[in-house]
Parts: C-alpha cells; structure tokens; sequence
C-alpha cells in the first residue's frame, strides 16, 4: 500500500514539474515576441510554479521516509515547509508583476502586439491546468499530502489568472491595450489570495496549531465511544499526510487492566478508522477523585516504565 502511495505520488509531482517547464517556455517565448505583459507575468508565474514543483517533487519523495533516531515523528512536515515555500515564490512573483503593469499604466507604454499564438498559448495553458490539478488534488486527497495539495491549489488558480490575461489580449486586440496591464494586476491580486491561504496553513502545521476540523472529527468520536465516562487533555498535530493524537479518558473504577487496555484500544482503533494515517495515544484514568486514584492508573505507569 505504501509503496503504491510513494508512486503514485511521485508520478503526479513528476508530471506537474514537466508541465511548468513546458508552459513557461511557451509563455516565455510569445510574451517577448509580443511584448505582452499579461504573458510575460504569466511565464514568470510558471517560472516559480516550475521552481515550486520541483520543491513539491522533492519533498514528496522525502516525507514518507519512515522515522529514524533524529527525526521521531517521520519526516512529513518538508511538505508543509514546501507550501510555505511556494508562499514566497508566489509573493515575489506578485511584486514583480504589480511593479511592472503600474509603470506601464502610468508611464502609457502599454501597447502590445497580439497574434494568433498569443492566444494559442493561453489556451494550451488553461486545458494542462485544469488537467494537472484535478489530478494533484485527486492524488492529495487520497493520500492527505498537503504538498500536493498546494500545487493543486496553485495550479488551479492559474486557470484564472490565464482566463483573466486572455480576455486582456482580447480588449488589446480592438485597441484596448491598458487592458493587458490591467489583467496582470488582476493575476497578482488572484495569486495573493492564494499566497495567503498556502501560507497560512503552512504555517499553522509548523507552528503545531491545533486543525479544528480534525479536533471535531475525534471529539465525535469520543462522544459516543462506550465505557468512556469523561476525556480531557485532547492533543491533535500533523505532520505532513499524517496526524498525531494524544487524549486521556476516565473509565469506571476497579475495572481489571485487560478491560481498562480494551476500552483504549478500541478508542485507538475507532480514531484511526475515522482518520487514516494517524498516530493515537490514549492514556487511562479512573474516574475518581485524584486522592482517590487506585491500582489501574498505578498499574499502567508501572507496565510502562517497566
């Protein structure tokens, strides 16, 4: 099953980085010889999509490398650190861009020159968009992998930023020419919200935030779990595709230990069925007054420490 995870993942990481060269080659090449500023800012925004899933690529083939002595819970959250990467690739690229088409609106040097491959190449960049992130996203689903959701999330945002650039060359073509340098700073007010979002997660999952989704999942779970009386101390992390779980119960006095170990057990196992690829800790109290506490709780520590 892992294995055929790893590929998987892989090969759309893969395919993604073949399709931003591509792109921003073509876009590169029609935007000089058109002097488009819609494409040029477009050729740019592949240029660090092409850096980016390269990033994604990379981290994809190290995150599911099992844990080792120096790194305990596994190496998943290079994805996270590569979303947040890609936050600043994409920020660079909205400062470039929104430099570049305020000068022209102002200095008037917005004419352009638009053919038949202007629009071509805009076309040809909307249909691998829409193709490589419905594949990134089906993939980041299945697998939880929030690299490669970020590079779902990007790329689907490129198929607006082109749609946006194509209708400027549209407006160019009768004249119109402020409109490419208008459509460019649209694109980077689109990348900008995307900037935010990817960040904002990223940085959440580094900064070990507690995900609220997540949280509510495991609480419906502990709500209705039989032979809990009560739980507190719920903590929930993620490390790339996989999520770490920590919650005390309390469960009746004088229990025998195999009956205490079963309750936890079955706990474990019902988080787990409800979040794959998680990691769940659960820990055993009888619910008695803390002077009170007897043999279970005294009983674990021991086999633990044992």
């Amino acid at each position: 099953m892992k294995n055929r995870m790893e590929i998987e993942k892989k090969r759309v990481a893969g395919v993604s980085v073949i399709a931003a060269f591509f792109l921003t080659g073509i876009k590169l090449v029609i935007g000089l010889l058109t002097g488009s500023l819609g494409l040029l800012s477009e050729a740019l925004h592949s240029g660090l999509d092409l850096v980016a899933a390269v990033i994604t690529w990379f981290s994809v083939r190290i995150s599911d490398t099992p844990p080792d002595k120096n790194h305990h819970y596994g190496h998943g959250k290079i994805e996270n650190f590569s979303a947040l990467m890609e936050t600043f690739l994409l920020l660079i690229t909205c400062a470039w861009i929104i430099y570049e088409a305020v000068n022209r609106l102002v200095t008037g040097n917005t004419h352009i020159e638009v053919n038949t491959f202007s629009y071509v190449v805009v076309l040809i960049s909307i249909a691998i968009d829409i193709a490589r992130s419905r594949a990134l996203y089906r993939v980041a689903r299945k697998y939880n992998s929030q690299a490669l959701e970020a590079d779902a999330l990007h790329f689907s945002t490129d198929i607006w930023s082109s749609a946006v650039v194509l209708l400027g060359l549209i407006l160019a073509q009768f004249g119109w020419f402020f409109a490419d340098s208008v459509a460019a700073l649209a694109v980077a007010f689109i990348v900008l919200g995307v900037s935010w979002k990817l960040g904002k997660r990223a940085a959440d999952v580094l900064l070990d935030r507690s995900p609220e989704p997540l949280v509510q999942q495991i609480e419906a779970v502990l709500n209705v779990a039989e032979g809990i009386l009560q739980y507190h101390d719920l903590r929930v992390r993620t490390s790339g595709a996989e999520n770490f779980i920590e919650v005390t119960i309390h469960v009746q006095p004088g229990l025998t230990l195999e009956h205490a170990h079963g309750i936890s057990h079955l706990v474990e196992k019902q988080i787990r069925e409800a979040l794959p690829r998680s990691f769940v800790h659960v820990h055993i109290e009888p619910d008695k007054h803390p002077s009170e506490n007897t043999t279970i709780d005294t009983i674990e520590h021991n086999s633990k420490t044992q």
